[in-house]
């Protein structure tokens, strides 16, 4: 499997010198930022209200519309995600008013996502820290000491069906609306939840009146379903493929798990443009205060990215069936592989007991 890192790479330091490369792209441009915003905030308005008057025509052009209007949602999260790391704008103010605002139309709540994601950047790769801000993982041996129920929820967790297209709008339109939201109990996060569900309830009532209840489902709810699933790919890409980085507290380095444990994705550049660069995520998380529009850039400044193997739309499909971290082999492995371990392991008892 073609992946961003060899396990020969994996297991070193990067060289040094990406300090000085990264700071560099630091700095955030307000034109750029401002055109980022006009690009992906006006299309997705201009292709939700074609997508409601397709309604009177066919729903499956309505669909159509969905789909790419749900392409822009892609790209206003990335902007609601780099204010979260106040890259989008010099000024703090600026970045949690359109984070606020970006959060609304993302259906996600900016100040509660902002601390889970903030634990996300701190903890990759840490095997001693998972459970927030990532997707469930467990190792081969936690897997196969688990008791058999535990074994099928987590079965069902990584089904790919579960996770990539029933799970993300579960997230985003149910779990994101409790107080409990992303993991924390910081007064103003739970505050953030409830005045995202509030400005929500607004819009809902809103279109309630103007265009019909009905009408607005269909419309908004195949793009956030869309939109969602897009963006659970994305992030599940970034952080589980086979050689990927993981090891305990005490071995964990911060430069290693950013530059190793998070994927260079190349796209398309259609589809690069349309995810904000994040295919870039071992810069991001080298440095999550270069603005996306920098990340390509940055990545091209230094050969330590550019020697990167990169993960491709193709290659990342066998993603898919890495589901449990082997620490003896330093990679990700699939049930098959766990089961086959565990039958040798089982005939090698067995051969010893008849001994």
């Amino acid at each position: 499997m073609t992946t961003n890192v060899l396990p020969s790479q994996q297991q070193s330091k990067p060289k040094p010198g990406w300090q000085q490369s990264v700071k560099k792209f630091h700095t955030s441009d307000l034109r750029r930022s401002l055109w980022q915003m006009l690009n992906s905030i006006a299309p997705y308005f201009i292709l939700s209200y074609l997508a409601y008057r397709s309604l009177q025509i066919s729903y499956v052009l309505t669909l159509v519309l969905c789909f790419f209007a749900a392409l822009f949602v892609v790209r206003i999260f990335i902007i609601f995600h780099d204010c979260g790391h106040g890259s989008f704008f010099k000024s703090r103010k600026a970045n949690d008013f359109v984070g606020v605002i970006t959060g609304i139309l993302t259906f996600t709540p900016y100040f509660a996502w902002r601390h889970s994601h903030a634990v996300h950047h701190a903890t990759a790769g840490d095997l001693d820290h998972r459970g927030i801000g990532d997707v469930w993982t467990l190792t081969y041996d936690e897997y196969q000491q688990m008791p058999r129920w535990k074994r099928i929820a987590y079965r069902m967790y990584r089904n790919p069906f579960i996770i990539f297209i029933i799970g993300p709008s579960i997230e985003f339109v149910i779990f994101n609306r409790l107080p409990g939201a992303n993991n924390s109990d910081k007064p103003r996060d739970k505050r953030s939840v409830m005045w995202t569900n509030l400005a929500l309830l607004g819009i809902v009532l809103f279109f309630s009146f103007t265009i019909g209840l009905k009408n607005y489902l269909l419309v908004q709810l195949p793009i956030i379903a869309i939109a969602s699933s897009i963006g659970v790919w994305l992030f599940y890409v970034q952080h589980q493929y086979e050689n990927v980085y993981w090891e305990r507290h005490e071995n964990w380095d911060f430069a290693s798990a950013a530059l190793y444990g998070s994927s260079f994705y190349k796209l398309p550049k259609v589809m690069q443009w349309f995810t904000g660069n994040i295919g870039f995520h071992h810069i991001h998380h080298l440095s999550p205060k270069i603005p996306n529009y920098k990340l390509e850039d940055c990545h091209n400044d230094n050969p330590i990215f550019t020697e990167l193997e990169p993960l491709t739309l193709r290659t990342s499909l066998k993603s898919i069936r890495v589901r449990l971290w082997d620490e003896d082999r330093h990679k990700m492995i699939g049930y098959h592989k766990a089961a086959h371990d565990a039958a040798e392991a089982a005939m090698a008892e067995a051969a010893l007991a008849v001994e």
